[in-house]
């Protein structure tokens, strides 16, 4: 039982009074216990515990940005899961994809639209894209402690700033360090196993003023680059029918490509692939 709670029913004071707009705060007050970082862990190191999450690509484009994530969780030399989603909405006009500790990382990055919804309830306002990043960098520094033991989670952020002078390059891309320091990309990113292969072929090929139709093709084609090197990536599956999630964030809120949508994409990657292996 959370500590504070009455049991007689009643909720204590801390629900009712006016508190603080960081939902993570008042967990920390109330149920600290609850917080990922906060657990109690065995000494020694706990990497090959769990499923880890691999590879997120996120470009920028004109007037939004894509962020699209392959499907494979890994444990070990083994396929722990083939249609793990690592890609969502963390509100209206962002995203956030995780890797690392799969099951760390989901209960961080539902806790972080948790936090985002619970600040607009309390104060009336959305966060600025920069204040929404620098919340996600706080929470990922909470979990240092279990990151230090190999159960580490880095989120890659990305939105459409709604306060951009210039909509057309409102699309930001934001990274984290493993101690919740956040940096602002420019152009694309990539993290996971697979990144330094997704990156190289974004290098090549991304240009300025994208548009968002071709950087979502460009996503699905850097991770399908990431899949051929990395074994820990997942390229689309023809055969399952299991294909990258693929999100976009624009002024009129955050998309994801229909089932639908991805597999025409994807298949047609993979058949370009098929006469051009090498790229």
């Amino acid at each position: 039982m959370a500590a504070g709670f009455d049991p007689s029913g009643r909720l204590p004071d801390v629900f009712t009074n006016a508190g603080t707009s960081s939902f993570t705060t008042f967990l920390s007050r109330v149920a600290p216990e609850m917080l990922p970082g906060r657990r109690p862990l065995p000494p020694g190191m706990a990497a090959d515990l769990a499923p880890h999450a691999t590879t997120i690509v996120a470009i920028s484009a004109a007037g939004g940005v894509v962020m699209a994530g392959d499907r494979r969780a890994t444990m070990g030399n083994l396929i722990a899961q083939r249609d793990i989603e690592k890609v969502h909405p963390a509100d209206a006009y962002s995203l956030v994809g995780i890797a690392g500790t799969a099951g760390i990382g989901i209960e961080l990055m539902r806790l972080f639209q948790v936090e985002l919804e619970h600040y607009e309830k309390i104060e009336g306002a959305m966060l600025s894209l920069d204040g929404k990043a620098n919340r996600l960098a706080s929470m990922i520094r909470g979990n240092l402690g279990a990151a230090m033991q190999g159960l580490a989670v880095i989120p890659l952020f990305a939105g459409f700033d709604l306060a951009a002078s210039d909509p057309a390059r409102a699309g930001r891309i934001f990274s984290f360090d493993v101690t919740g320091g956040p940096y602002e990309e420019t152009g694309y990113d990539a993290i996971g196993s697979g990144s330094l292969f997704a990156k190289s072929a974004l290098k090549k090929r991304y240009r300025a003023g994208i548009s968002v139709d071709d950087a979502v093709r460009l996503a699905v084609e850097a991770l399908y680059d990431a899949a051929d090197d990395d074994t820990a990536t997942g390229g689309p599956d023809l055969t399952r029918r299991i294909y990258p999630v693929v999100m976009t964030a624009t002024a009129e809120g955050t998309h994801r490509l229909t089932d639908a949508e991805t597999a025409t994409i994807a298949e047609g990657v993979v058949a370009g692939r098929m006469e051009n292996p090498g790229g």
